[in-house]
């Protein structure tokens, strides 16, 4: 059975942890008060590129370039990650003159990048270097240098990379983030890219999970009627519309029993509730759900220009995973 830490060992692991942390943020914070010269330039050249942004480094390096060349994929500028070893072995042939290349490297002398470099060079590839040493092999060979502060990093020893990587992912996030404003890159075009899990559900639109069936009487519908329509919906409620087919008010459940006397006697405007909730088919699910929760009902109308296109279900919003 293993040793339960003291409480002694416990506020010294929270001591490092904080510690790092600290080191870690004004790190990034002397970075952002101090961004590289070329940061404008790399952007503009990432905007101009036909082909892809292709991304490498190696260790520690190689994860953060994976990572960066993911979040550029999923937020609008198509790139990708190639192994330096596997470069120098055949995959340099994924990368052409159309593309544009962003090497990471610590030192800036990592010798598994040099063929990458001398791609570059030969075709005339343009290339951005990230790196904390201006004067080493890779940025002296960069059309545009991402140096990063020479700061230390964040463990005991002063040799993991910790702030060295925070500062290259940090730098990344910016460039990504950068390109995305620049593309004016929409919630629409991110759910394209992100049609998976809790994130694609909290992206989803209205339109793509209404129902197009609507249960709709008009004003003046006798009760039999109204009955009829919400059976046949299935979904407990019926739009009530008026002459040129705008949504005036619903007829739920709850309001057939709230008036059950004389019911048969009344027409569907008699017990209406007026000024129903509604969306528009644009409307992201999410936002939808808020609605339905914060209003403490079922189902939303979907409208255009008054008239209702459709209908969402709490059950609808809830199969797709909103939360």
């Amino acid at each position: 059975m293993a040793d339960i830490p003291s409480k002694l060992t416990l506020a010294a692991h929270e001591r490092a942890a904080a510690r790092v942390l600290r080191v870690e943020g004004e790190a990034l914070l002397t970075l952002a008060g101090a961004l590289p010269a070329d940061f404008a330039g790399a952007v503009a050249a990432l905007l101009e590129v036909r082909g892809r942004a292709v991304l490498s480094g190696i260790g520690k390096s190689g994860h953060v370039a994976r990572k960066i060349a993911a979040t550029l994929a999923s937020t609008g500028t198509p790139s990708l990650f190639v192994h330096p070893a596997e470069a120098s072995h055949g995959d340099l042939g994924m990368v052409t003159p159309d593309d544009i290349c962003i090497l990471l490297s610590n030192s800036g002398e990592t010798s598994e990048l040099r063929d990458l470099i001398a791609h570059c060079a030969r075709f005339d590839i343009p290339l951005i270097g990230l790196s904390r040493d201006p004067a080493s092999t890779l940025m002296r060979a960069a059309e545009y240098k991402l140096t990063i502060p020479d700061l230390p990093e964040a463990c005991a020893i002063g040799m993991a990379p910790t702030t060295s990587t925070t500062l290259m992912m940090g730098l990344g996030d910016a460039l990504a983030v950068a390109l995305m404003e620049a593309r004016r890159f929409e919630a629409e075009q991110f759910r394209t890219y992100h049609p998976g899990g809790k994130l694609g559900a909290q992206l989803t639109l209205v339109r793509q999970v209404m129902h197009d069936a609507v249960p709709l009487v008009p004003l003046d519908a006798p009760m039999q009627d109204v009955v009829q329509a919400m059976t046949a919906g299935g979904f407990g409620i019926t739009g009530v519309v008026d002459a040129e087919g705008r949504l005036t008010g619903v007829v739920t459940d709850g309001d057939l029993r709230r008036n059950i006397v004389g019911l048969l006697d009344r027409v569907a405007g008699d017990i209406a509730s007026r000024r129903p909730k509604t969306v528009a088919p644009q409307t992201l699910a999410a936002e939808a759900l808020a609605i339905v929760n914060g209003s403490k009902i079922s189902a939303l109308f979907v409208c255009e220009d008054g008239r209702p296109v459709g209908l969402v279900h709490l059950h609808d919003l809830l199969r797709i995973g909103v939360m």
